[in-house]
Parts: structure tokens; C-alpha cells; sequence
């Protein structure tokens, strides 16, 4: 069969089991549409928190920053799986135990304020509808390629099936849909990466034959490609050309703002007990390690693989694979000099090959040559990651309108009915608009999705930390810091990635940290601001800080607090 016959017949026969699910676990009340009625089990939880953690950003773009940017890329890597223990160990267990089914319903109650709770929402929304626009053109992506029809409208059929199984199924229907897109996505995730392994260096094991030799040459892989992209003037792969402070600051952005990250957090809120929680991070870190370990070598196998397809070969000798993807605008070829052959080199002025890298993933198998079900399965895992965590930022988006607007605040009264109305409507409202920054991205999908991150780490993390741990943070303080914070990072955010107020270039960054990475330093004004004012303002009443002090103590952590 045919690459696109195989990638209907997958493509369809997992939309078809997650769609099913959805059906099955259907949600009946409020409490089952944003928590799965508290009823999951760690087991379970583990598997969908990986599914919803591993985005569109995780199994497409990761791996090509890392192919494309060697060392640099690798900020990434360290930045996520960094920010997810932190999460764990840091913030879901209390967070669990003060038990609210939002961040914004947190951030209400901890700063006794509505104002706050307001700014949280605002917050969630903005970070939500900034990661959601990755996952949307990771859908358009893979349907653009694979069933061979236009990113937009690829896109369009993706907010189709995710609102039928956010909308039907609340946070119970995505729970179990997670589960079975963690399995395809990993199937599909690791069984290219073991062919080419054993391909390439005669170890199946993908992490070990990254650093193995090339069979029937007798250099390491990675000298290899060190050698291959100094010959075309790119940097050595596996030295860094970005700053040493770019570096951290981006590492730590994307740390922080992991663990403020609202469609991860509230997973957390669907087991029966604080302890659940605990066991379900352990279970989704181990999830999550099988596809980040193998990213790395991911990138290196796609890399030496593209260099050695495209590099001063004939254009006309092309294979398929290239037409097909040039169809899509990813690739790019334009004859400079006229002599048929594609130079591909680092040199903008003479280079003739221009590469999404976002396709790395995706490209990855047909450039290796794998079979046509190989390569079907990489399309359907890329839709599994992307669906899965464009369905969690979809529920957060709908519940911050329906539970913190609405019930909290607008109409305390609805009922459980009415309130189950709107958190389907505010869905519909948030795929229309996550359909739209699908059509028309900022950026590639791991860019994207690093601003989320920088959004978060500005806003919710210095909200959360100090909630939990300083029983002297007051309102106040609270929103200033989250209201300051977030005001910095849009600033930064718009000024270098969108040239607003004037613009900019790398050379004007700020001490030389990129926009990816200024997160860290407006969380860290958040600090400060937040810090200075509850100094300076009055305590919060007794109650809330005897709440702050209960949710801190692991003893009768058993059941948790409703």
C-alpha cells in the first residue's frame, strides 16, 4: 500500500478508538468534565499526564531544534524534563491537597480576591491560546504531508475531531483518550528510531547508537555528522554557538514555566488522593523519559541522513519523499547558481535549501527509506501528541471561563447544568480561535510553544511558590507580581519576536538573552514586586494562613480536601 492509503487506514482507526472513548466516558457533571470525577488511577493519570505533557513542541519540534541547532537545541531537553520534576516534587502534591479544580481558582482562594483570580484567568488564557497555536500547526502539519491537502484545511479537520472529544467528553473523555494517544504516540515515536538505529550503527537501542559506530565507515556517528556540518560552514554539531547566560536563562524559563503550566497542573486534581498524585508524577516521568531520551538521537540519525540525501546531489535525482514535502512549502529549493545540484550550506548569500524543522520527525523515516507503514504510524503519532495536549489547553481554556468567571464570579448561582453549558460553549469558542493561530502561527511549533512557557514562568510560578511556601503573601502582592510579570514578558515577547515599539535584532537584546528565555528574568521581577508589596501591605487574614500552613503538612495527606 501506499504511504497515504497506510496513513488513512491508521489515521482513521485511532480517531476512530479516541472518539469511541469519548463516547464511553462521556461527562455527566461538572466535577467529571474538569477532573474526571477525581476517580483516575495513578497508573492511568501517569500515562495521560505524559500524553498531555508530550505536545506537538515534544514529538515534532524538539527533535528538529536539536537536528537543526545541535548543542543549543538541547535547552529544550533540559528546560522540560527539568521543569517537570519540579512540578512534581514542588507544587502538585499541595496544589493537590489545597484541592481546587483550577490554577485561577487556586490564585482566587490562596489570595482571598477575585481581582486576582480575574488576572488568572487572563493568564491561563493567554498562555493556553499562546501553546495551543503550536499544537494546531502540528496537526495542519501531518495533514498537509500525509493525506496530501492544505495545512489550513488539515488544521480544520483537526478543531473538528479535538471538539468532538473535548466538548463530549470534558476532562474524563480526554483523560482515557490521553492514555491510548500516549500509546500511539510512543509506538510510533520509537519504532523508527530502532530501525534506523540498527540501520545505521547495528544497535537497536536508539540512545546507545547515537554514540556507536557507523557500520562499515569506523567513525562515531556523532564525528561523523561534527565533520559533515563543518564541511557545509554550520556550526560543529556538538558544540554550542548561543551564550552561556542565553543558555540558562532559557533552561530556566522553561523550567519554572513547566511547572506553571495550567492544562499539566490540573491533572493532578483527577485521582482520589494527594499520595495518587504523588505515584501518577512518578509514572508520567518514567512515560516521559522513554521519548526524551531518544529524541537526541532522533535529531542525530535525521540530520546525518539529511546531509548526506540533499547535499550536492541532483535536484532531478531527488527522491519522492522531497516532492512531496516541497508541495508543502516546508522544504524550499531555489537554483542560485543554476547548475542543477541543491547547495545546502550555512552561507545565507549562496545556501539553496531551506528546511522546516519541523519536519524532522516526520521526514525522518522516508529519508531513511522505511517501510510505507513506518512512516503512516510517525503521522499518526504526531496527531496523538498534538490532539492530546490541544484537548488539556482546550479544557483549561473552557473551565477559567465557565468555573472561574462565571460560577465565582458573574453568576454564583448557575446551576451544575448551566454550568456544564457554558464550560462546552467557551470549548467551541477556544477551537475556533486555536484553529485561527493554527492558520497562522508566530512561529514554529517549538518556538510557539517556548513563549508559552516564558508567559507562564512569569505569571503563575512566583504565584503558586509563594501561595504555598510564605504564609505573608498577600493579595496585593500577589497581583502586582502576576500583573508586572506578564506585562514584561508580552513587552519583550512583542518588541523581539512580532518588532513592535521599535523592534529589535539579536543585537539588541537585553543582556543577551533571547525572548525564549526572558521568562526567567520577568518571573524573577514577579518575585521581587510581589516580595516588596506584601511587605508593605497588611497580612492576609488568619483563616487563609492557616490554610497555607494545613496544605504543607504531609501528615493525613491520605484523603484530599474539597
Amino acid at each position: 500500500m501506499t504511504v497515504q492509503n497506510w496513513t488513512l487506514l491508521i489515521v482513521i482507526s485511532t480517531f476512530g478508538l479516541y472518539i469511541a472513548i469519548a463516547i464511553w466516558a462521556r461527562a455527566g457533571s461538572t466535577k467529571e468534565f474538569y477532573v474526571a470525577g477525581g476517580g483516575v488511577s495513578p497508573l492511568a493519570n501517569g500515562l495521560a499526564t505524559a500524553a498531555d505533557w508530550m505536545s506537538a513542541a515534544s514529538f515534532l519540534g524538539m527533535a528538529g531544534l536539536i537536528s537543526f541547532n545541535g548543542y543549543d537545541g538541547s535547552v529544550y531537553l533540559m528546560g522540560w524534563t527539568g521543569g517537570y520534576v519540579l512540578l512534581a516534587l514542588l507544587l502538585a502534591p499541595y496544589l493537590r491537597k489545597f484541592g481546587k479544580f483550577t490554577v485561577p481558582d487556586f490564585i482566587g482562594d490562596r489570595y482571598y480576591s477575585n481581582i486576582a483570580r480575574t488576572v488568572a484567568v487572563f493568564c491561563a488564557l493567554l498562555v493556553s491560546f499562546t501553546y495551543v497555536a503550536g499544537q494546531m500547526r502540528g496537526v495542519g502539519l501531518v495533514f498537509s504531508r500525509f493525506l496530501e491537502v492544505p495545512i489550513n484545511t488539515g488544521v480544520i479537520i483537526g478543531m473538528i475531531i479535538v471538539l468532538f472529544y473535548a466538548v463530549l467528553g470534558g476532562m474524563k473523555g480526554i483523560t482515557y483518550t490521553q492514555v491510548a494517544q500516549y500509546c500511539v504516540l510512543i509506538f510510533a515515536f520509537m519504532v523508527p528510531a530502532i530501525f534506523i538505529s540498527f540501520l545505521m550503527t547495528g544497535n537497536p537501542i536508539p540512545q546507545i547508537g547515537m554514540g556507536g559506530k557507523v557500520i562499515g565507515e569506523g567513525v562515531y556517528l556523532l564525528d561523523k555528522l561534527d565533520g559533515l556540518s563543518s564541511e557545509l560552514g554550520f556550526s560543529i554539531y556538538t558544540n554550542g554557538s548561543k551564550s552561556t547566560i542565553d543558555i540558562f536563562f532559557i533552561t530556566a524559563a522553561l523550567m519554572v514555566g513547566t511547572a506553571g503550566l495550567p492544562h499539566v497542573i490540573v491533572r493532578f486534581f483527577t485521582v482520589p488522593k494527594v499520595k495518587d498524585a504523588r505515584k501518577s508524577a512518578g509514572f508520567a516521568l518514567l512515560f516521559i523519559a522513554i521519548l526524551y531520551t531518544t529524541a537526541p538521537a532522533i535529531a542525530v540519525f535525521a540530520r546525518t541522513n539529511l546531509i548526506e540525501t540533499v547535499s550536492e546531489k541532483e535536484y532531478s535525482s531527488m527522491p519522492e519523499w522531497f516532492s512531496k514535502w516541497e508541495a508543502t512549502e516546508l522544504i524550499t529549493f531555489e537554483d542560485k547558481n543554476n547548475d542543477g545540484k541543491i547547495q545546502y550550506v550555512a552561507d545565507k548569500e549562496i545556501n539553496e535549501l531551506i528546511v522546516d524543522p519541523d519536519i524532522t520527525v516526520l521526514a525522518n523515516p522516508e529519508i531513511a527509506k522505511l517501510p510505507n507503514w513506518v512512516i503512516a504510524l510517525v503521522a499518526a503519532g504526531g496527531l496523538a501528541a498534538a490532539l492530546s495536549t490541544a484537548a488539556g489547553l482546550l479544557l483549561v481554556i473552557s473551565t477559567s471561563i465557565s468555573h472561574d468567571l462565571i460560577k465565582k464570579q458573574i453568576k454564583p448561582d448557575i446551576s451544575d447544568k448551566g454550568e456544564l453549558i457554558v464550560a462546552r460553549l467557551s470549548a467551541v469558542v477556544a477551537v475556533i480561535i486555536a484553529g485561527y493561530f493554527g492558520i497562522h502561527p508566530p512561529d514554529f511549533v517549538a518556538a510557539t510553544v517556548a513563549l508559552a512557557f516564558g508567559l507562564a514562568a512569569a505569571s503563575f510560578f512566583p504565584a503558586i511558590i509563594l501561595g504555598i511556601f510564605n504564609k505573608r503573601m498577600n493579595k496585593e502582592g500577589a497581583i502586582a507580581g502576576m500583573v508586572v510579570g506578564i506585562l514584561s514578558m508580552l513587552f519583550y515577547m512583542m518588541k523581539f519576536k512580532f518588532n513592535w515599539f521599535g523592534g529589535g535584532t539579536e543585537a539588541d537584546w537585553w543582556f543577551g538573552i533571547s525572548p525564549e528565555g526572558f521568562g526567567t528574568v520577568a518571573m524573577l521581577i514577579n518575585f521581587i514586586i510581589s516580595l516588596i508589596i506584601s511587605n508593605f501591605t497588611p497580612a492576609p487574614p488568619k483563616e487563609v494562613q492557616e490554610i497555607v500552613e494545613n496544605i504543607r503538612i504531609p501528615s493525613g495527606a491520605g484523603e484530599a480536601t474539597h
